[in-house]
């Protein structure tokens, strides 16, 4: 519909532009297409159009409007911090706690454990520092940061769930490093703190049901003392927990029951070297029927030794970083992002060589940005009155800052530098003038009859300052009178036509006027021979004239003969370009320049027969077709017969030295 609308004059294709604030989302703006501006062509779009493209949001009457959590628009139903839309959080509870404790050995520490189920997960130091955070399954999985290695920020999947990695150096306040989920978790999880400098402090939360058993925290116990007596604990190393508290006295009745491998668990990864571990159950010595767990000795249950597995190397792939800022707050800009390839290995990512990734397409390391087109300085009347009859006084006009759209926003989104003056001085004059003349001229215009005489007129500042003036007024004194210096009786005058043209258009030439001597007498003009006037001064009839500098010109010399007589040749001309100085130069329009080469003689060639002329031998029909002809001797021995035979003559041009 809009394109068959002019704007600003003429016609443009228009195609959706959604770059645009929040509060904008529903007004029809739309971008020219194959232009960088964009327009807004109505105050609102259709009701139902989405608001956004990450939302469900539509437009209805040109507002953004959100449904509820129940998918009815209006409604305001929000889902509560237990995941119950329109709920109260009465199903659910809040558990938090810091972890404060003065660590002194270099390694893991266990900060708390995180139940199963637990959502709105929430791990964060209170200061940025140079420990880092670590997490791990209570299977001994190493999900973050496990077997002394360090990963980049980013999502790592875990315990049914994304775990969210940031570090101090992406996040905009002074917290330190963080873990963020959105849970559930389908098991328990442990958080570790891989210790190098003065704990800051730990703080985290999480959200269970109501049901829930809350995660042990071990703010006052320090955990990692294995038997390398390091202090030191890796939470992914295979075969290194936390040690079992062992309970010296077993009832009787445990040693009824044992422990009994069942197989293995599933592999941890599917690809780029996971982790299994046997799987043991508590069983009836006797029976052989599997019990709970409970009934066995913890303290006699096997370690949990881990084997490789699915040692396959993961495929690589594009990881692809977050853009940064645009590199203008308005108009086109540009954007990079870091892109790098990589491969997934025992849990652990790992940057190679870009070539592992050219099968892939390779995103776009940098990109054009525009958050929004730049506002602009528009000059909005014309300049006011002075602000005083006279004397020095003020003018404004109005200056305003006007976005893409017109509409008026604070001058702060221009710029400055180029703002127009809108307020400047203007000067009335003195507030005090009179008129000043001078005495009427001795000599009348005219040497005979009617003339003028002149005088001049100024209007003035009036050093006499009692005198109530404002201004001169615009009743100004006669500055001519009329003047008769009596009849006109055989005067003699020279009369000019005007100039001709100039003879050349360009550089030096001449022009030529009429000079005619007249006579005056009682009003009556006529025409006298030149010697009646030579007493006078008589004006030039002739003078030089130069309209315009020529500038260099393209010269060429005669045409050459021609190469053929007959059947189409050729000829040439020299052609060189000299300035008006006769000099070589490169000023000329090449456009202009003569052609150097011509076709010419295009006729066909007609032989010349000699009729008196005769073949002596009887076979000279062998010697045309052995082109004998071009020889004296052939060529009169076989008189007719190379006579009848078309031949061509040959103009030979030698070059110019």
């Amino acid at each position: 519909m809009h394109d068959k609308k002019p704007f600003m004059g003429r016609l443009y294709e228009w195609e959706p532009f959604n770059e645009v604030a929040g509060e904008q989302h529903c007004e029809l703006n739309c971008r020219a297409a194959g232009f960088r501006f964009y327009v807004r062509l109505s105050d609102k779009v259709v009701d139902g159009t989405p608001c956004g493209r990450n939302d469900t949001s539509v437009c209805v009457a040109g507002k953004c409007t959100s449904p509820g959590c129940d998918g009815f628009l209006g409604s305001g139903k929000v889902i509560d911090k237990c995941g119950a839309c329109g709920g109260t959080d009465a199903t659910c509870r809040l558990v938090s706690g810091f972890f404060r404790r003065s660590l002194t050995k270099i390694g893991y520490h266990k900060i708390a454990e995180i139940p199963q189920g637990a959502t709105k997960i929430n791990v964060t130091e209170m200061a940025k520092s140079s420990n880092y955070l670590a997490l791990r399954s209570r299977s001994g999985r190493s999900i973050i940061n496990g077997n002394w290695a360090i990963d980049r920020p980013g999502k790592y999947e875990g315990g049914g769930t994304v775990f969210t990695y940031r570090r101090p150096n992406e996040i905009s306040n002074t917290a330190g490093e963080s873990l963020l989920a959105e849970g559930p978790t389908n098991e328990i999880l442990e958080v570790y703190m891989i210790f190098q400098q003065p704990n800051p402090g730990v703080h985290y939360e999480y959200v269970v049901t109501s049901e829930t058993p809350q995660g042990n925290t071990v703010n006052e116990q320090e955990v990692g003392h294995d038997d390398s007596q390091q202090g030191n604990y890796d939470p992914a190393s295979r075969g290194k927990y936390p040690p079992h508290r062992h309970d010296n006295q077993v009832p009787r009745r445990q040693r009824e029951y044992s422990w009994k491998m069942a197989g293995t668990s599933e592999c941890s990864t599917s690809c780029g070297k996971g982790f299994r571990h046997p799987v043991f159950h508590c069983i009836h010595r006797l029976n052989q029927v599997q019990v709970e767990d409970i009934l066995c000795n913890g303290s006699s249950k096997p370690m949990l030794q881990e084997e490789p597995c699915n040692l396959q190397a993961c495929p690589t792939f594009w990881d692809i970083g977050e853009w940064s800022e645009c590199s203008k707050t308005c108009g086109l800009g540009t954007q990079q992002r870091q892109v790098l390839c990589r491969q997934t290995y025992a849990n652990h990512t790992h940057n190679v060589h870009a070539s592992r990734c050219g099968h892939l397409e390779r995103p776009e390391t940098a990109g054009t940005c525009q958050t929004k087109i730049c506002s602009e300085w528009h000059i909005r009347s014309e300049w006011s009155a002075c602000s005083v009859p006279c004397g020095l006084g003020q003018r404004w006009r109005e200056v305003r800052c006007v976005s893409n759209v017109g509409d008026f926003v604070p001058d702060t989104e221009c710029n400055m530098n180029l703002r127009p003056v809108h307020v400047e001085n203007c000067d009335r004059g003195a507030c005090a003038k009179s008129w000043f003349y001078t005495d009427w001229s001795t000599k009348c215009s005219a040497e005979c009859g009617m003339g003028v005489r002149t005088r001049g007129i100024l209007c003035l500042t009036n050093h006499m300052s009692s005198l109530p003036l404002e201004g001169c007024g615009s009743e100004r004194p006669p500055d001519s009178q009329v003047c008769n210096t009596g009849p006109c009786d055989n005067a003699m005058e020279w009369f000019t036509g005007p100039w001709s043209q100039c003879s050349a258009e360009c550089g030096a030439g001449s022009q030529q006027r009429a000079v005619v001597c007249l006579t005056r007498s009682h009003d009556v003009v006529a025409v006298a021979p030149q010697y009646e006037c030579s007493s006078l001064e008589r004006p030039l009839s002739r003078q030089s004239c130069n309209v315009k500098a020529c500038g260099a010109k393209w010269y060429y010399t005669e045409w050459s003969a021609c190469s053929k007589t007959c059947e189409g040749g050729f000829r040439v001309r020299e052609v060189r370009c000299l300035s008006e100085d006769m000099q070589s130069s490169t000023d000329c329009e090449e456009r202009l320049k003569p052609a150097e080469r011509e076709d010419c003689n295009p006729e066909p060639c007609i032989p010349q027969i000699d009729e008196h002329c005769k073949d002596e031998y009887y076979n000279c029909n062998v010697v045309v077709q052995a082109r004998l002809c071009v020889y004296d001797y052939y060529k009169k021995t076989c008189c007719a017969s190379c006579s009848r035979h078309p031949h061509r003559h040959s103009v030979v041009h030698r070059g110019r030295s």
